[in-house]
């Protein structure tokens, strides 16, 4: 969710090389980012009733349910807010909601767009991870759990102090730590996978974003760099090393994942560096 639609469109093609799909209703605009022919995100404006309220340019990510009603009763019963309620749309029945600590995110039924499925998590283009920076951690990890049925992952043998896997199933589907004091709300942040974390990067800075590279490498020699766009979303990219310049992060930020496997930062030599399916 966007305040300038067409320079977030142009924005994330030249970064992560998506095109752009209508799928626009008489009532609503909106457009679906393709990766390959296939649906990876959607783009639309902020609304203005959100701006009114503080809004501000933002991914958001859909969880899927099978009862919106129920869902949205449960949401408020555990201590979180309904922002827009079931409201019946282009891409299937949806409710903007929050967690007990504001992180938003939203509800989906009768989804009318073929989501992302698992297996198609580590293709370039796509969503590579989901992971939420939490106020309060024990807190917003036991709303998550208790509202969708989520599970703490067992088994992660890579795990950095402080964090912790959501597991629905077998399958491990996103992770969350505290979140920094000079980050103002929780928020949920989402992985974009690029061929070369490099080039990205250098694509991101060029199209008027930020973007700070972390100097770890993660497991499978993936590395990550935590960027915001030219409208003020926060996103983040993984890939490949292209080169061998070295970024470091705009503050000091621990710990850093990649579908569910975590590494601290490797020693360096010399002083550290000082220094995180969606919709925009």
């Amino acid at each position: 969710m966007t305040t300038d639609v067409a320079a977030a469109a142009a924005f994330y093609r030249d970064v992560v090389g998506w095109r752009t799909q209508e799928a626009s209703t008489p009532k609503l605009p909106y457009s679906v980012f393709t990766a390959d022919g296939v649906p990876a995100a959607g783009l639309m404006e902020l609304p203005e009733e959100g701006r009114k309220l503080g809004a501000r340019p933002r991914w958001e990510g859909y969880v899927g349910v099978t009862n919106m009603h129920a869902t949205v009763d449960r949401v408020k019963r555990l201590g979180g807010t309904v922002y827009v309620p079931p409201t019946d749309t282009n891409i299937g029945l949806i409710s903007v909601v929050a967690d007990p600590n504001a992180a938003t995110f939203a509800l989906v039924d009768h989804l009318r767009i073929r989501p992302q499925q698992p297996a198609e998590s580590g293709k370039i283009g796509r969503i590579g991870w989901n992971e939420l920076l939490a106020a309060d951690l024990d807190r917003e990890f036991a709303f998550y759990c208790e509202l969708f049925g989520w599970q703490k992952a067992d088994g992660e043998p890579d795990a950095v102090a402080g964090y912790r896997a959501f597991s629905s199933g077998s399958l491990v589907i996103g992770g969350a730590f505290k979140k920094r004091p000079d980050e103002p709300v929780p928020f949920w942040l989402f992985y974009l996978n690029v061929e070369d974390i490099d080039a990205a990067v250098e694509r991101v800075r060029a199209g008027g974003g930020k973007a700070f590279r972390n100097e770890a490498e993660l497991l499978g020699g993936l590395s990550v760099a935590r960027c915001v766009d030219p409208q003020g979303a926060a996103f983040a990219l993984q890939g490949r090393r292209g080169r061998t310049a070295k970024m470091g992060w705009s503050t000091e930020w621990g710990g850093f994942s990649s579908r569910g496997r975590l590494v601290a930062p490797k020693p360096r030599r010399g002083p550290p560096s000082s220094s995180e399916g969606s919709e925009n």
